[in-house]
């Protein structure tokens, strides 16, 4: 047998008659007998201030369209996640964005955490980043998870989607797969998810690293703390200080809508009334507001023509 010494740096070393045996196949070292990696895990970051009521309500009714719009027109490309789709159609959360980041597993640091926690995989994942953020959750929160689109890694399960709900979280954004799906009828979050899986986390090629940090989800940056609108057509991600920006402007945009629709309704010209860039119709529109705040049916509001500069 190979006798295995330990250098300066503490990876294997072979000496005297066992360093010639170091070019047979099975000299290599098994896992067990290589130093324990150098990580703490998880990782987290601080938790962010909550958003004020004021923005949340403002958003309440403003859809992950609408918001995206208003973001590509105020210079964010990017703010529509790809990817994960609504599974509870008809749900709309809006909250702020409590985040998860998945990493590519690597055998010998799963390995080490559920040996230290003497404990299966499966079970050493409550030392994990995604016990960690749950732990962590709180009210309004919306989870989202960034775990690459992959199909094989079950995100989260029944189980703790309860727990979510319990701490006070709203929803959960993930890009990645969940499962226990016949089960989360029962649950009163909104959840949007790339796919489904019978698969728990760590069972595929990725593991929980840590919450509370910069993610990627769905090809879109998302910071904590961030605000998320997700309905049927998906979810947005508004950077935190844009949230009042974007609910100011929503208000204007699904006003002039309205009108829009009711003219279209009437037999009105499409290229005329959508957008409302026409001046003629733009100034239908002021005196139709107008009238309707005249008649008390609307709180004042300042119009902003869609083609004004935002």
């Amino acid at each position: 047998m190979t006798d295995l010494l330990r250098s300066e740096n503490g990876l294997p070393s072979m000496s005297g008659e066992s360093a010639a045996e170091t070019r047979r196949p099975l000299a290599v070292p098994a896992r067990a007998q290589l130093p324990a990696p150098d990580v703490a895990l998880p990782i987290h970051g601080p938790r962010p201030a909550p958003p004020s009521r004021m923005v949340l309500e403002g958003l309440a009714e403003v859809s992950s369209a609408t918001a995206s719009s208003i973001l590509f027109h105020a210079g964010i490309a990017r703010s529509s996640i790809t990817g994960p789709a609504a599974l509870t159609k008809g749900r709309k959360v809006v909250g702020a964005a409590h985040t998860l980041q998945f990493m590519p597993r690597r055998e010998d640091i799963v390995a080490t955490i559920a040996e230290a926690a003497g404990l299966p995989q499966e079970f050493a994942e409550s030392r994990s980043a995604l016990w960690g953020a749950l732990e962590a959750s709180d009210t309004g929160d919306v989870l989202v998870v960034s775990a690459n689109g992959d199909p094989h890694t079950g995100c989260l399960g029944e189980m703790l989607l309860f727990y979510l709900q319990a701490q006070g979280g709203i929803g959960a954004v993930v890009d990645g797969s969940i499962r226990d799906t016949p089960r989360l009828g029962n649950l009163e979050l909104g959840l949007w998810a790339s796919g489904v899986t019978p698969n728990f986390a760590s069972q595929g090629a990725l593991y929980p690293w840590a919450y509370e940090v910069p993610i990627a989800c769905g090809g879109v940056l998302v910071l904590p703390g961030d605000i998320i609108i997700a309905d049927d057509d998906g979810a947005v991600a508004i950077p935190a200080r844009l949230a009042k920006f974007v609910a100011e402007h929503a208000q204007h945009h699904e006003e002039w809508e309205e009108f829009s629709r009711a003219r279209i309704a009437a037999g009105g010209s499409l290229t005329r009334y959508y957008p409302l860039v026409d001046e003629d119709a733009w100034q239908e529109y002021e005196t139709w507001r107008a009238q309707q705040e005249s008649a008390g049916d609307r709180a004042g509001r300042g119009g902003v023509h869609p083609g004004a500069g935002t």
